[in-house]
């Protein structure tokens, strides 16, 4: 059995404090991006998600387990159960899962504590950011650091000259999407 290759993927805001990008706040996301979801839909359909358990309870049940999907729930609660999702106790078990049960690529999908375990095991993020950027709260969820070891390799929409290009949501916020490739080893 191959190990996959680990993708992860979120969407960020700027942070007003200067702090880690904003992925969340109480437990969900303080905005709503219709576009986002369609991206993220159209990146890990078919291919195994790993989320934290806490990732797993901020989806509304209608999504639970997200469909077309292999959904890894990491826990370390013994014996817990998630209706429609296979269960693991450590980041290991949930990369060898993930390899069992579809090989090739196995997307990281929260929380900012299994962002920040697997990054050094990543071979691709997929980050959307938004044009926006929050006041710091109370509840709110950092993004990991995207360190030197990460290069762009695409950004959707394309730059234009110096300044970034965005596309406009339905409901107004402005938006890209950044795909990274590791550029060398962690360290």
């Amino acid at each position: 059995m191959t190990a996959p290759h680990l993708a992860l993927i979120w969407a960020q805001a700027r942070p007003a404090d200067g702090g880690g990008a904003v992925i969340g706040r109480d437990g969900g996301m303080p905005w709503h991006l219709p576009e986002d979801l369609a991206h993220f839909r159209a990146l890990t359909t078919g291919r195994p998600v790993i989320m934290g358990r806490s990732t797993w309870e901020s989806l509304p049940p209608r999504f639970r387990p997200l469909p077309g999907r292999a959904n890894i729930v990491l826990t370390r609660r013994a014996g817990a159960t998630f209706a429609g999702a296979a269960v693991a106790a450590d980041v290991d078990s949930a990369v060898a899962l993930a390899g069992a049960l579809t090989p090739g690529t196995a997307w990281v999908i929260g929380g900012a504590q299994l962002y920040a375990a697997t990054i050094a095991r990543a071979d691709r993020l997929e980050v959307t950011e938004l044009d926006l950027t929050l006041e710091p709260a109370a509840g709110d969820v950092r993004a990991p650091e995207i360190g030197d070891h990460w290069r762009v390799v695409a950004t959707e929409p394309a730059a234009v000259g110096p300044a970034p290009a965005w596309h406009t949501s339905s409901t107004g916020l402005r938006y890209r999407f950044v795909s990274y490739e590791r550029a060398t080893a962690a360290g």
